[in-house]
């Protein structure tokens, strides 16, 4: 295992009224489905950063959902590729440690608003929890959805 920091990282698991969960494909990295997610800045806490990644990603604001759970300690390592590509300050992180709020959108909630900026997926949609493919993910991330559909959704993959 890699010795450094691990970059705090917040990740979305919303639920539509119907219990399907969102799932975006990254802009830059066509069939790369993922959940919306991103990283702590310095002083903030964990909810302060969740709520300004949702609405930086999909535009919804806390009035638009609840949450219903969170948990965390999920980590990953950034293989040498993706370290060698991170601006200097993210160099020194070896991965991501992130926390997931499982979340539901209250009723009339607005659609997802991909158009932020700067923008990061190029579509959303929303899917039943057991139809994620852990294939849509780079190999380095799989184990760390594997263990997030376990937890969340009873879901062995």
């Amino acid at each position: 295992m890699p010795v450094g920091q691990y970059r705090p990282n917040v990740a979305a698991l919303m639920l539509n009224e119907q219990g399907q969960l969102l799932i975006c494909e990254r802009l830059n990295h066509p069939g790369a489905w993922q959940f919306p997610q991103g990283g702590v800045d310095q002083g903030e806490d964990l909810e302060e950063a969740f709520y300004r990644e949702v609405k930086e990603e999909i535009g919804l604001s806390p009035l638009h959902y609840s949450i219903e759970q969170k948990r965390g300690g999920y980590r990953y390592d950034y293989p040498p590729e993706v370290s060698a590509s991170k601006p200097p300050h993210k160099a020194h992180f070896v991965g991501q440690e992130q926390t997931y709020f499982l979340c539901r959108l209250r009723e009339g909630a607005p659609a997802i608003d991909l158009m932020q900026e700067p923008r990061e997926f190029s579509q959303a949609q929303w899917i039943e929890p057991a139809d994620f493919q852990l294939e849509w993910l780079p190999d380095f991330k799989k184990e760390t959805y594997r263990e997030v559909l376990r937890d969340f959704f009873a879901l062995e993959r």
